[in-house]
């Protein structure tokens, strides 16, 4: 009981402390950061010197050893005041890190992932390809191994980070005829001759965090280069995909939050035929059902969140939460932009960033599509 008191204090104090940085310092100028779709330097420097990246990783490379429930928190604050600033920090934290923390020599951790934690260095994370998203099957580039190293080539796309990215965890397929077990994580870092970076993709949102294509030709690293044992990269992958779910609800449910918020602000200020279009049962329903939602993908997310601190399975649970809450995520844009009537249109107001950026929920950690098949499967459907 002392412990789990424990956890609370230091869980509250990281919400107060992320809650007062996003309110008095993010929000003011998300729109600024989104309007000029420039990598913000000074943030992410200001996000390492509060301990942002190293959050989930233990004292002795510069972390906190703090738990996943601690570092969703973080995640739904940050996105509560600007997607960007929370992607770029979630890549930063989880998928561009972890494959090195867990599998890398000491050698390579002390090089890349400290400086990585203290926002010295940017990580990044190479999965999607053109033709294979969610069928990891599909993936085509490959890691030839020769006597002293790999040689990689192919393409990745959509790659948070890419175009200033310091080092790249990166699946390729080493023997296509092994399946699941041809595939395989490598390091790769920036300088490695024959890698290359597409300038960055307009996007419909998220701006602010750049994302592009890399492309790999006869890209050769050393053997320590492999991540993980020969033919375990897809399970190592599956060891982590339920905290990059949690992770993405986190930020679905920071973002309902900011919709939520403004609509709420908004219905009270707002007045027609004499009064506050709040008072109205229309909008009434509106944010009851928004502020419902909100309260249940809470309940989904850390629901999981504490079982993956436990060390349970919650491949079931994390997918939910992941499922329910983006979905709940764009549900309250899209009633917030209705509820700002016409200025929701504008882009003087945040709620047409917050429907833009709401897309980019809909794909990261899976699909709702894939999700539901996963979800049915785990239920014990289609086995």
């Amino acid at each position: 009981m002392i412990e789990e008191n424990l956890d609370e204090d230091a869980e509250k104090l990281l919400r107060e402390t992320f809650a007062k940085y996003v309110d008095n310092e993010l929000i003011p100028i998300a729109r600024d950061i989104d309007e000029k779709d420039e990598f913000p330097q000074e943030v992410f420097k200001k996000l390492a010197d509060m301990g942002a990246y190293g959050l989930r990783y233990p004292t002795e490379y510069g972390g906190s050893n703090g738990t996943n429930t601690m570092f969703c928190i973080m995640c739904e604050e940050l996105a509560r005041g600007s997607m960007a600033v929370a992607a770029f920090t979630a890549m930063q934290c989880l998928m561009g890190t972890n494959f090195i923390f867990a599998h890398g020599t000491e050698e390579q951790k002390k090089r890349l992932l400290v400086p990585a934690l203290k926002g010295e260095k940017v990580a990044a994370f190479a999965l999607t390809e053109p033709d294979a998203g969610s069928d990891l099957m599909a993936l085509s580039t490959s890691a030839k191994k020769v006597d002293d190293g790999y040689i990689i080539n192919g393409m990745k796309t959509w790659i948070t980070n890419a175009p200033y990215a310091d080092f790249f965890t990166v699946l390729c397929q080493t023997d296509k005829s092994k399946g699941p077990k041809g595939l395989n994580f490598f390091l790769v870092e920036k300088d490695t001759p024959g890698l290359s970076a597409s300038p960055k993709f307009d996007k419909l949102g998220t701006l602010g965090t750049w994302t592009s294509e890399l492309a790999f030709e006869n890209c050769k690293i050393p053997l320590e280069n492999r991540l993980g044992e020969e033919g375990k990269g897809l399970g190592n992958l599956m060891r982590i995909l339920a905290e990059i779910r949690t992770m993405t609800a986190a930020l679905s449910l920071g973002l309902a939050r900011a919709a939520y918020d403004a609509s709420f602000r908004y219905a009270k200020e707002r007045v027609q035929f004499k009064k506050p279009i709040g008072k109205f049962q229309a909008i009434q329903m509106k944010i009851s059902t928004m502020a419902t939602e909100i309260e249940a993908s809470r309940l989904l997310v850390y629901n999981a969140t504490r079982m993956i601190d436990e060390g349970k399975s919650c491949m079931k649970e994390a997918s939910m939460a992941k499922y329910f809450a983006s979905e709940t995520a764009c549900r309250a844009a899209d009633e917030a932009t209705r509820i700002f009537g016409s200025y929701g249109y504008s882009m003087e107001y945040p709620v047409q960033r917050f429907w833009r950026d709401t897309r980019f929920l809909l794909f990261g950690g899976g699909t709702s599509e894939i999700l539901q098949v996963i979800i049915a499967r785990e239920l014990g459907l289609g086995k």
